[in-house]
């Protein structure tokens, strides 16, 4: 191979540059986008750097990134890609959640940038040992959440409530899907979807999936109006 084809051959084997993205996010119709978009053109300009596509949303910080716009986004982002914002509460209100969509990003190797904060994830070291930090703080978030399902229905069998119906009677037994699907349960409602959809999801009707988490003390009906969800899963 000669200089050249070897000149020619690095050339083409070089990455592709990534898209470069800014995400602006307000809470309310009161607030304007157009602070942030005005911020991360002016830093885009200074780095001689230009925004392949923007994404607004007027949407509260606390709503799962999944029933955002910006769901859509970490969906659709690749390798080398970059998400530029004004700040990381942008991305969401609390810092799980924050976590979480920084680890997805780490996965991707897209990378994130924040201009007020100056926070830079990319593919440094420090940036990898965040992500194990993320990915390890998600793992003992999900082992807490199970470790206090086992803990209550532990509880409810030394009080000695008889888990599930009356001998004799259909579905005597915590329903077995949402046994063995508990952990996937657990992490759909960690990402902010509805009991209906999960329900969906794995196959269940949703009134069993309500009743179940009412028993294993995860979750309560808002609108509980009856005492019925004591007596078991039916």
């Amino acid at each position: 191979m000669n200089m050249n084809e070897g000149l020619a051959r690095a050339v083409n084997e070089q990455p592709k540059k990534g898209k470069t993205y800014g995400y602006i996010r307000v809470s309310s119709d009161k607030q304007t986008v157009e602070n942030q978009r005005f911020e991360i053109q002016n830093f885009c300009r200074r780095q001689n750097m230009k925004v392949d596509g923007w994404i607004e949303e007027t949407i509260s910080g606390t709503k799962s990134y999944s029933k955002r716009r910006l769901g859509a986004l970490l969906k659709k982002v690749r390798k080398g890609d970059l998400i530029i914002c004004s700040e990381l509460s942008r991305l969401g209100r609390n810092l799980f959640m924050i976590m979480e969509i920084l680890n997805i990003c780490m996965r991707k190797e897209c990378r994130v940038w924040t201009i007020k904060d100056n926070y830079r994830l990319g593919d440094d070291i420090s940036s990898k040992v965040l992500a194990f930090a993320f990915g390890l703080s998600a793992e003992i978030e999900r082992n807490l959440i199970s470790q206090r399902t086992r803990e209550a229905l532990a509880r409810k069998k030394a009080e000695g409530v008889v888990l599930g119906r009356p001998k004799y009677t259909r579905n005597s037994q915590l329903n077995s899907v949402c046994t063995r699907r508990h952990k996937h349960i657990l992490t759909l409602l960690e990402e902010g979807e509805s009991i209906p959809r999960i329900a969906g999801k794995i196959g269940v009707a949703r009134g069993t999936l309500y009743r179940y988490l009412a028993y294993t003390d995860v979750r309560y009906p808002v609108k509980n109006t009856t005492s019925r969800w004591s007596h078991g899963i039916y």
